[in-house]
């Protein structure tokens, strides 16, 4: 996989090609001019010290703060994206997958170097066609393997780096593909954000337990489970995050680990719930929303997900197979048998 960086993106999009592009998509009339009208007679200049240059007029770049630039930069990436789309990618389930691109983040994918450097070419060119540029010096290369496999891609004449982890849309990407790091990652996240509270929340005697477990529940915790649906819950996973929700639970109800009162005690104690539940709770709700989805949706088809109209049988057996592969037990409904719930009704039985 690439990921890719683009120099400037917002500030660099060529407004007389955005219009082509809206004309395109469909934007015509009207909308098309009323659009225009927020760029009519945009000007700048340069200001050093206390002299200023004469304005200019500025022909590129949207407008910063703008709610309506994130969506004309999305449509005019899109353009970009189907036309440098060709045969590479990767294939999930059902679908052939080459890119993704959120907003400016963009990761191409191919299933071997060759494939690859194609790919990137072939989005170099069209984003030089549309007066968009790729860093270089940001842009890096990373294999999937578990084995050390060189990626040698060019751009222009310069070759990427190539890394062993990368971080997208917040989420850490690792050339093994495991989640392990990203997770040790946030629960350094959490002990950081106690530290940081320590004096003044978690042992403040002045500050009552409710505010503490307030404080908590809105900071604490999301910190320490940011993308945690995606988590694989193996037993070392399972012991490290009980470790770092207890770390705070324990000084909260003023307790080391010299007093050995148990975690179950100090939850009850406190009245929270256990976090590997919450957690739990969390990936069988993703689970949920997948199987939910209407058919055409990628995300269900990249995971395998059947359909609401199969077979009753064939849904329950695949949760069950899901649920067990994650970590997380056999779901069981009110029935007492795995899916016991209707996924339609947006219930679902949780593993106690």
């Amino acid at each position: 996989m690439c990921f890719v960086d683009l120099e400037k993106a917002f500030n660099r999009v060529p407004r007389g090609i955005l219009w082509e592009v809206l004309w395109e998509y469909g934007v015509h009339g009207p909308l098309l001019r009323a659009v225009r009208s927020l760029y009519n007679r945009s000007r700048s200049l340069v200001r050093i010290a206390s002299c200023k240059s004469d304005p200019f007029p500025v022909h590129v770049g949207l407008r910063q703060g703008c709610p309506l630039s994130p969506v004309l930069f999305i449509v005019f990436m899109d353009r970009i994206s189907r036309r440098s789309q060709g045969l590479e990618g990767v294939r999930f389930g059902g679908h052939r997958i080459s890119s993704l691109i959120f907003v400016d983040d963009v990761v191409l994918l191919a299933s071997s170097s060759l494939d690859l450097q194609h790919a990137l070419g072939h989005f170099a060119a069209e984003c030089e066609a549309a007066g968009m540029r790729v860093s270089t010096s940001k842009s890096e290369a990373m294999v999937l393997d578990r084995k050390k496999v060189v990626c040698t891609l060019q751009v222009g004449g310069e070759v990427l780096p190539q890394v062993e982890e990368f971080k997208y849309l917040g989420v850490l990407f690792t050339s093994e593909g495991r989640m392990d790091r990203e997770i040790d990652r946030w629960i350094g996240a959490a002990a950081a954000v106690m530290r940081s509270m320590y004096r003044s929340v978690v042992v403040k005697k002045e500050l009552s337990r409710k505010a503490k477990l307030s404080i908590y529940q809105s900071i604490y915790v999301p910190t320490l489970t940011y993308g945690h649906e995606l988590w694989v819950m193996t037993e070392r996973v399972r012991s490290r995050i009980q470790a770092a929700e207890m770390s705070f639970l324990r000084r909260v109800a003023g307790r080391s680990l010299r007093d050995r009162v148990r975690s179950s005690v100090t939850r009850e104690e406190l009245g929270v719930e256990l976090l590997l539940l919450h957690i739990e709770r969390g990936q069988l709700r993703w689970l949920g929303h997948l199987f939910r989805m209407p058919p055409g949706r990628l995300p269900g088809g990249v995971l395998g997900m059947p359909h609401r109209e199969e077979a009753p049988g064939k849904t329950q057996d695949t949760l069950e197979r899901l649920c067990l592969s994650a970590g997380l037990g056999t779901p069981r409904g009110p029935s007492g048998r795995a899916g016991g719930r209707v996924w339609g009704e947006g219930g679902l039985g949780i593993p106690t």
